[in-house]
């Protein structure tokens, strides 16, 4: 099974989140690693966040910036963050990717483009102990 150590070490993760009816919607994302959890930023509004305050079942596999898999997949668990939470992950995620995350920045700036608020998520690989 892939370990927390090896998903932290790619530089995208495709995030696999589930619709209402089961299909699985995959998409690659930025993360960071802080001790047992991986997180990663979304746009508040996207299709993740949906699907995730629906069904926090997520699956997880290393994948380059297309989303085309690098590795094996695993389950988890995945918990919107809340304010505090999120400036925190997106502060981490600024210090790991620097220069292409400034781009982002930029590229959010593009006339016509609206990008919303990010959300931080907070995903523990495995079966959650709290559950």
């Amino acid at each position: 099974m892939m370990s927390i150590e090896n998903l932290a070490e790619a530089k995208y993760l495709s995030l696999t989140t589930f619709r209402g009816d089961g299909t699985p919607v995959a998409t690659p994302v930025w993360l960071v690693r802080d001790g047992d959890h991986l997180y990663v930023m979304t746009e508040s509004g996207s299709g993740k966040v949906k699907r995730i305050r629906a069904n926090s079942t997520v699956e997880l596999a290393p994948c380059d910036m297309r989303g085309s898999i690098k590795g094996d997949c695993v389950s988890g668990h995945a918990v919107i963050q809340d304010a505090a939470g999120t400036a925190a992950t997106i502060k981490k995620i600024s210090k790991r990717y620097g220069l292409m995350f400034k781009l982002m920045g930029v590229l959010d700036k593009i006339p016509g483009r609206t990008p919303g608020e990010r959300v931080g998520v907070e995903i523990t690989i495995g079966s959650s102990s709290s559950e």
